[in-house]
């Protein structure tokens, strides 16, 4: 019996009940209906009235006797339909469960347990679908995040082998000047010449190391966002890069609302912000001009200059890549500016964009706020 499935094991569950039932029926029937009596009522009149008592066990016996297959035979075919549609009734719903848990196990996103009965077993087919569907966002959020994880992991490995090859050039350099200085290799007896280079060398690389020690810094953190008003908050970072474009004859221009709020983490979109426009001015010549100003919730920054090849644009987010190969690293910064600013507002979950202007020509950023 342990081995059989839902459907038999029911039907004869049920079977066995109902044919005991008939039995114990039938038995108590042919043992106690000879043993009754029957009054013959005549007139109603109580002087009229005549009790006649028969002893009819033996016809009631015969009778029974008679009857007995007949009812047999009918109650045993009532019981088979009536196990049959009960067993049914019970085993097709747990079996069509069984079947969806079956494709369940196997994930297919598709299946459902449709049973809308609303019994145990419809809130338990109700169930095991909703619980199913917790499971699969469950499985996508994880993959998500595995999938973030990953990305981040290649991001450090990409970030970490570009800072060890930046700061290569500069340590190799300043471990030739210091051998050549101290084996007193020709122009390199001059200490007086070689040794500030050497302190401007150190600097580079202690500026490097701090930039790079920051950048890795970028996602360990998350600040919470409050309310600011941007209008202000730009006012104050223009300041300073406005003295820097007079000092460079550059024309800064600063169109804003005389309110703006917004809700956003103030320190990283400060850093952002302070990036953005100090590239803007270092990459903008003498005579030319910057522009901030606000289009609607989208915050722009524009910039004169010979605008960058569209193929070339996405790789300025890389760290330590510059476009331009010309300008020394003491121009041209370190490459890790706008890695910052992509990080930074990728973690913000705010869409910006970079493409280059024709008229004037130039490049222009944007933020929408």
């Amino acid at each position: 019996m342990k081995r059989l499935k839902l459907f038999p094991k029911i039907f004869l569950y049920t079977l066995g009940i109902l044919l005991f039932i008939v039995v114990m029926t039938h038995g108590l029937i042919y043992l106690l209906a000879p043993r009754m009596q029957f009054e013959l009522g005549g007139s109603k009149n109580a002087a009229e009235n005549i009790i006649v008592s028969i002893n009819q066990a033996k016809y009631v016996a015969e009778a029974v006797l008679k009857a007995l297959p007949v009812s047999l035979s009918c109650s045993l075919l009532i019981s088979v339909i009536c196990s049959l549609l009960f067993s049914k009734a019970i085993a097709d719903p747990i079996k069509r469960i069984s079947a969806a848990t079956e494709r369940m196990m196997k994930l297919d996103r598709s299946v459902r347990c449709h049973i809308r009965t609303k019994d145990e077993i419809g809130t338990l087919a109700r169930n095991v679908s909703e619980l199913y569907s917790n499971l699969l966002s469950t499985i996508e959020h994880l993959e998500r995040e595995r999938d973030a994880v990953r990305d981040m992991e290649r991001a450090k490995v990409d970030f970490l082998r570009a800072a060890s090859h930046e700061l290569k050039t500069p340590v190799t350099a300043l471990n030739a000047t210091l051998e050549n200085m101290i084996l007193g290799v020709g122009k390199y007896q001059d200490y007086t010449v070689y040794l500030p280079e050497c302190r401007e060398m150190v600097e580079q690389l202690s500026g490097m190391i701090h930039e790079i020690l920051e950048t890795s810094k970028l996602n360990l953190t998350a600040e919470p966002p409050e309310s600011v008003d941007v209008s202000e908050l730009l006012a104050k970072l223009c300041e300073p890069c406005r003295l820097i474009a007079a000092a460079h004859q550059i024309t800064f221009s600063l169109d804003l609302p005389q309110q703006f709020p917004a809700v956003l983490p103030v320190s990283p979109f400060r850093k952002v912000m302070s990036n953005v426009l100090a590239n803007a001015v270092a990459y903008t010549e003498a005579g030319k001009s910057v522009s901030v100003y606000m289009d609607g919730p989208c915050l722009i920054i524009e910039n004169e200059c010979v605008p960058i090849p569209a193929g070339e644009i996405r790789r300025l987010f890389e760290p330590f890549y510059r476009p331009d190969f010309s300008r020394s690293r003491e121009s041209g910064g370190n490459g890790l500016g706008l890695y910052i600013v992509d990080t930074l507002l990728t973690s913000m979950n705010i869409p910006y964009s970079f493409a280059p202007m024709k008229s004037p020509p130039g490049m222009r950023f944007t933020i929408q706020l």
